[in-house]
């Protein structure tokens, strides 16, 4: 079995670790990305294979993270190390952990960025900006914005604060403190967002789009469709980045790793629907298209919302719920980080925390500075902000998740994992040994490969 605790501190409870981790998860991609993606593969068709994924790729891949972290109890570079040298296997394996590490620092530059714009449009839609606004205006407001340097630097070094204060109180006091009610305060904010939106928007249309079974579109576009899903089960569940693995190194040994990924998997999931629900009624009613992506939140719904009764509470409050989104996981990404500098350099908590912080903060300057005043600049033909973007969405999380998977499945011998998850030998545990050895790498070799457009020419990408 595991060591009994970390030197970071522990969970209190199976709760406070299944609220952390579902924080992670559960970001801005889930709200804007799986409601759209889902409509355009078919609604509940796209959903159902979406479900087969999670279970049979992110369920699996969670797990084998979850017990890597947990039986190492240190920052994922230090936990691949020592779990190596415990097996006689090469040292190498410690760049797993390195991977982790890097995943988490360039996507919280970027991610900072991001959620500073949600920062920004709780105060707009607090203010009346949305008041009235029609597409021209919406376009022009997210265009000040993003092209304000000085603007979005104010806001990104908001939200790095917020996500250093947190995590500088340490697991007990700050991590596990902040999500006791960060995550219910975002649960109370969506169903709320969805009461609104069913009242005042049309709940059938939206209802029709995300969950009627097409498999006619689906069909259609089969291949596409199916390798999305799996990246999309991949993604939402915040695998590859080092911060499930930190956080399965402070939950307690006697807790069921199956049960609580289970749960973590249905909370994502979850989340995405009712988001989908929350934004689509306000969309269809009002004849707007159903876009994708940042432009679906920050250009199309101000414009519904400015139309709405109410649109300017019930905006500011849409924009303070993808606050929360975002801060649960801007701290888990620091989270690693944090941990490293304490094990590794005997830096106190604070320090840390803050000199991490820092280090993001300075190098998300460089991502704002590239919707502005850097956007000629380009390396490889992206700016910094898409470089990263793509570096950690295609290339390292995906390759992370493949070694993960290799490593809990072929590299700890079955004993370590039998121990770890506490299933015994039986039906549970040889399926989940079967799929982490062999489906949930090959699908996640797939998103890899369909990322970096080597599947096109077999008609899948």
């Amino acid at each position: 079995m595991s060591a009994t605790t970390s030197i970071h501190g522990m969970w209190s409870t199976r709760l406070a670790f299944i609220l952390a981790a579902a924080g992670s998860a559960v970001g801005l991609g889930n709200i804007w990305r799986f409601p759209y993606t889902a409509g355009e593969y078919g609604g509940g068709a796209f959903v159902l294979v979406y479900l087969l994924c999670v279970a049979a790729i992110g369920i699996p891949i969670m797990m084998a993270e979850i017990l890597i972290g947990r039986r190492g109890r240190q920052s994922p570079i230090n936990t691949m190390s020592s779990l190596a040298r415990q097996e006689g296997k090469s040292q190498a394996w410690s760049l797993l952990g390195w991977m982790g590490i890097v995943s988490a620092f360039l996507i919280l530059s970027f991610y900072s960025v991001i959620a500073g714009w949600t920062l920004a449009y709780v105060v707009r839609a607090a203010g009346g900006a949305f008041s009235g606004i029609d597409a021209a205006g919406s376009v022009a407001l997210f265009g000040g914005l993003t092209g304000d340097a000085e603007r979005l630097l104010a806001w990104h070094t908001i939200f790095m604060v917020l996500a250093v204060l947190v995590v500088a109180r340490g697991v007990s006091s700050g991590l596990e403190q902040a999500v006791r009610w960060m995550m219910p305060a975002l649960f109370i904010l969506l169903l709320i967002m969805v009461g609104y939106a069913a009242q005042a928007g049309d709940v059938g249309a939206a209802a029709r789009y995300l969950f009627a079974p097409d498999f006619g579109r689906l069909g259609d576009h089969v291949g596409e469709a199916i390798l999305s899903a799996m990246g999309q089960a991949f993604f939402s569940l915040s695998l590859g980045m080092g911060a499930i693995m930190i956080y399965g190194s402070y939950l307690k040994s006697d807790a069921s790793i199956l049960q609580n990924t289970v749960i973590i998997a249905f909370l994502d999931t979850a989340v995405a629907l009712l988001a989908g629900l929350a934004i689509f009624p306000i969309v269809f009613s009002h004849g707007l298209e159903p876009g994708s992506g940042p432009g679906l939140i920050f250009v199309t719904l101000p414009i519904a919302f400015g139309e709405m009764p109410g649109g300017s509470f019930f905006g500011a409050l849409f924009f303070l719920l993808l606050v929360v989104a975002a801060w649960t996981s801007g701290i888990s990404l620091l989270e690693p980080v944090v941990a490293w500098l304490v094990e590794n350099r005997g830096f106190s908590r604070v320090r840390a925390s803050v000199l991490a912080g820092a280090a993001v903060w300075l190098l998300g300057i460089a991502c704002l500075l590239s919707l502005n005043q850097w956007s000629g600049y380009t390396l490889f033909g992206k700016g910094v902000l898409d470089l990263f973007d793509y570096l950690t969405a295609n290339v390292l999380l995906p390759l992370g998740g493949i070694l993960i998977a290799v490593f809990a499945g072929w590299v700890l011998p079955r004993r370590a994992t039998e121990d770890e998850l506490g299933m015994g030998g039986g039906m549970g545990f040889r399926l989940w040994r079967f799929l982490v050895r062999y489906v949930s790498p090959v699908a996640v070799a797939l998103v890899l490969l369909n990322a970096l457009g080597l599947l096109r020419g077999f008609g899948l990408g």
